[in-house]
């Protein structure tokens, strides 16, 4: 375990660096008064920390990005250039980029579906994974806590045209982003229908659900189902009702 700690570390800063040789990269091309062109050079960035396909990395800190919805993955850049997220080497990365720029990477990443890598298979108390299944698939309407899939689709894999899969991704990315939500240091636009259901999760729900998820198979058609017209369980600023 402490191996692979340090290996995932090593990997983070590296991943890092070479992203932010990247990101300098585009700002000097910025100076001179022109963007890369080429869609090579532009998502040269982003394959060197989620791989060359956006399929991610075998560890917590580079998820899946490829078969997401494009207007997911577009607020998501713009929230890392504009402070709804917080994470210093994809702000850096994204400083100068305008809208157009980061609708064309997103919707190169949407239209990829690499294959999935392994699900999570450590052994877990069956309680543990049947309180995270409850939850996904039945919600807690006691604490008016919806189920995950009446907002990311019954398969898990997302809705269009900006709700994201929740297949794919490690259980510690899953519980570290619930975390985010519920400290603050993530938000989206109010109303913030995540940060909500994040507040009346307690650590042992947060475990259960990112545990449960990070071990269901992929999909026979892991593409995000299509819009609906049902409205969603919570009003969500980042979504059209």
């Amino acid at each position: 375990m402490y191996r692979k700690t340090i290996g995932s570390a090593v990997l983070f800063v590296l991943c890092a660096l070479h992203a932010l040789s990247s990101g300098a990269a585009f700002a000097a091309t910025d100076a001179a008064g022109a963007m890369p062109q080429s869609m090579d050079q532009r998502i040269r960035a982003c394959t060197s920390c989620h791989g060359v396909q956006g399929q991610g990395r075998n560890n917590d800190y580079f998820p899946r990005i490829a078969g997401k919805p494009a207007e997911y993955l577009f607020n998501q850049l713009i929230a890392f250039r504009d402070g709804g997220r917080t994470y210093p080497p994809m702000g850096y990365l994204l400083a100068f980029l305008p809208d157009d720029y980061l609708r064309q990477i997103s919707e190169y990443f949407a239209a990829l579906q690499p294959p999935y890598p392994q699900s999570d298979h450590a052994a877990l108390p069956p309680k543990l994974l049947a309180a995270g299944e409850k939850l996904v698939m039945h919600g807690d309407p006691a604490r008016g806590i919806p189920a995950c899939i009446a907002c990311h689709g019954a398969r898990m894999t997302g809705t269009q045209p900006g709700i994201p899969g929740l297949l794919g991704l490690h259980a510690s990315y899953i519980a570290g982003q619930m975390g985010t939500w519920r400290s603050g240091t993530r938000h989206a636009l109010a109303p913030d229908c995540m940060r909500t259901i994040a507040l009346k999760l307690n650590d042992n729900d947060i475990a259960a659900v990112s545990n449960w998820l990070a071990r269901q198979p992929r999909p026979a058609d892991p593409r995000p189902a299509p819009a609906s017209a049902e409205r969603l369980p919570l009003a969500c600023g980042s979504q059209p009702q």
